[in-house]
């Protein structure tokens, strides 16, 4: 097969199966790795396809991208679960880190009593949701505004959380592989939340079951990273088992 009959035939994949790996794309057309990557570079040089860690995904991929309200109604009663299980780690007197995820967002009626607590944010909603209790004291780092999330999104705004000691993270994800570790569909999101994963003492991932073998256009944790993966009982079993064989705890509610 020719070079670009090669390309022709990876660019259809792509739009067939909505994802591909540079492995799997390796033993398929029986080239190395380094020449596959080539070929997604290549390809999204062209801007016919979305380059990520790993693989690539097709353009329309980036439309799929719900806003927080949508996101806030979907797997409400696992989301629930979730949240409620993830304040159980929650110990008054700490500083947390709170990410605008939906399912970060579950966390909060729960922490709401907690005392002398912190809670850094990036989410306006999150802030929102905290304001005028006296036994929270809420942390945001500057940034610009990003519709769809409601949070605010620059790293450079990070420098203020560097005299806080954040016990704990809480970062949600559009998806988790073992490939990709924690991603998300925006790169401006991930960027944000990369510095803030090793900010955190202890980064736990908040994931609905339907976020597993999913995979955003930017990682911003490998799956070394997580300490503890929050999680409901619909998760994949397989996928579960190997998460756990890397060292990371996972807990299914």
């Amino acid at each position: 097969m020719f070079l670009e009959e090669r390309r022709q035939a990876i660019l259809e994949l792509v739009q067939a199966e909505g994802r591909v790996a540079v492995s799997a794309l390796s033993r398929r057309f029986g080239v190395s790795e380094v020449t596959i990557r080539a070929d997604l570079q290549a390809l999204a040089d062209r801007g016919q396809l979305i380059r990520t860690h790993g693989g690539a995904l097709p353009l329309s991929y980036g439309l799929h991208e719900l806003s927080l309200v949508k996101r806030r109604h979907q797997q409400v009663a696992e989301k629930a679960e979730i949240g409620s299980a993830a304040a159980d780690f929650v110990v008054d007197g700490e500083a947390i880190f709170v990410d605008s995820s939906s399912t970060a967002l579950a966390i909060l009626d729960h922490i709401k009593q907690r005392r002398d607590l912190t809670v850094v944010t990036n989410s306006l909603v999150v802030a929102q949701e905290l304001l005028g209790l006296p036994n929270v004291a809420v942390v945001m780092p500057g940034g610009t505004l990003h519709h769809d999330t409601v949070s605010l999104i620059d790293a450079n705004g990070l420098a203020l959380l560097e005299r806080y000691n954040i016990a704990k993270g809480f970062f949600g994800a559009h998806g988790l592989t073992l490939e990709d570790g924690l991603t998300d569909v925006s790169e401006a999101e991930a960027n944000l939340k990369r510095p803030l994963v090793a900010m955190c003492r202890q980064v736990i991932a908040v994931l609905d079951a339907t976020k597993w073998g999913r995979a955003g256009v930017a990682s911003f944790a490998a799956v070394g990273d997580v300490d503890l993966v929050l999680t409901g009982s619909g998760a994949p079993p397989a996928m579960v088992s190997a998460v756990r064989d890397l060292g990371v705890d996972v807990h299914l509610v």
